[in-house]
């Protein structure tokens, strides 16, 4: 079996095994095997000993070599002329390592890569479809889109990164095992894309909360610091991480271009834990004080919250706790070899990847400013309104509130 690229860290294990075979085998020199027999030797990964002709020698499966288990036993035959098993594609002596992989579970990890690049994939094509709508309708340019917009982007750049994190690296072992700058850059900028996901969802949240908490905002330098806390903030946890796990973590902690496990990994789950929180808590005074004013007699000049508002919180109030499942389950995680652990896992991926298409459909495709937009761009186009005037006629007072992308005028509509 051919040997891949391996890590320092391995080769080094690797010389110590080699180094105590060929003592393991100059000790039993003196007491060979009587007959014919296959003579011990060092494979590469294990040391295999004399072994009689026509038999098989067995030895448990190298733990160093990523993918194997080390309960399993690899062999190595011994052929009836006293000559170890050849490979017929090289004519090379051959040992079995086949058995060292759990196949069954190696297929069904490949159906769950499976399900996160389907679902990467999806989601890709819905937040580019979202971004050409939002860009081709001018009329829609406001504060609450543009923070929609960004959203969009932090989805599309860490949604491409995923794809491909699948593409390019998990399918090259010989990459993963190199564990090179190039490898763990990819990493750190997927990682950055993936909190910016949550800190705009953070901005969306706090938008809305002081829209309709304060009713005096300038609308474009809460912008400006949205702007800020949406790309800046990721940035600064992800040098942390970067540093910490780059130049603080033991050896074992940095193989594999960083894709296992670290305790270090709190540094960007802590965050992203708390703007679920804070972002429930907005929510929550947020139907606070819809419901105060939804409840309040309407006055002559009309006080209630629009339709547009109404529909932004039942989307963010959707997605706050579907963007953050798999961290709201990462504590219930399953250990290996339990009964549901493939039900997580293969829950964990269809959250994870259609993420992107969740957003789209709940803030542009379900979206009544979107949905007023192209019915009248389709009336235009498809049923070829002669004029202008005729065409405003058609527009109700909701449709040209969905036009204007901001606050209703007061007493134009109640809710």
């Amino acid at each position: 079996m051919a040997l891949s690229t391996t890590t320092d860290a391995t080769v080094d294990v690797i010389a110590q095994k080699r180094l105590e075979c060929l003592e393991t085998l100059n000790e039993t020199v003196d007491t060979a095997i009587s007959g014919l027999f296959c003579p011990g030797t060092w494979d590469g990964w294990l040391c295999w000993p004399d072994t009689a002709a026509g038999t098989s020698a067995y030895a448990l499966c190298p733990g160093f070599i990523s993918g194997f288990e080390p309960t399993r036993f690899a062999h190595k035959v011994c052929g009836e002329n006293g000559e170890w098993f050849r490979h017929p594609e090289n004519n090379k002596s051959w040992s079995n390592y086949t058995t060292c992989i759990n196949l069954d579970d190696f297929e069904w990890r490949k159906q769950v890569n499976l399900i996160y690049g389907t679902g990467y994939a999806i989601s890709l094509i819905a937040i580019l479809l979202s971004l050409a709508i939002l860009s081709y309708f001018r009329s829609l340019k406001c504060a609450r889109i543009t923070l929609h917009m960004n959203l969009f982007v932090s989805f599309a750049c860490n949604n491409s990164l995923w794809l491909l994190w699948y593409r390019l690296i998990l399918t090259d072992l010989d990459l993963l095992h190199e564990s090179g700058a190039g490898c763990i850059t990819l990493h750190l900028v997927l990682h950055y894309f993936l909190l910016t996901n949550y800190s705009w969802m953070l901005c969306e949240g706090f938008y809305l909360h002081t829209v309709l908490v304060s009713a005096f905002v300038s609308e474009k330098k809460l912008l400006k610091w949205l702007l800020a806390l949406g790309w800046g903030s990721p940035a600064f946890f992800i040098v942390l991480y970067g540093f910490l796990r780059g130049y603080a973590s033991p050896p074992d902690d940095t193989i594999e271009c960083w894709m296992n496990d670290s305790s270090f990994n709190k540094v960007f789950v802590g965050p992203v834990c708390i703007s679920m929180l804070l972002n429930l808590v907005f929510l929550f005074n947020i139907m606070r004080v819809l419901l105060l004013k939804l409840k309040a007699p309407a006055g002559p000049q009309g006080t209630g919250p629009s339709r547009t508002i109404l529909q932004a919180f039942r989307a963010t109030l959707l997605l706050v706790p579907l963007l953050g499942l798999q961290y709201i389950l990462t504590p219930f995680r399953p250990g290996n070899g339990h009964p549901y652990e493939r039900t997580y896992e293969t829950i964990l991926a269809c959250t994870s990847s259609f993420q992107g298409l969740f957003v789209a459909v709940l803030f542009c495709f379900l979206n009544g400013e979107v949905i007023a937009q192209v019915k009248r761009k389709w009336r235009t186009v498809f049923l070829r309104t002669r004029a202008n005037s005729y065409t405003a006629t058609q527009v109700s007072p909701v449709t040209l509130q969905f036009v204007r992308c901001g606050p209703p005028v007061p007493g134009e509509e109640k809710v």
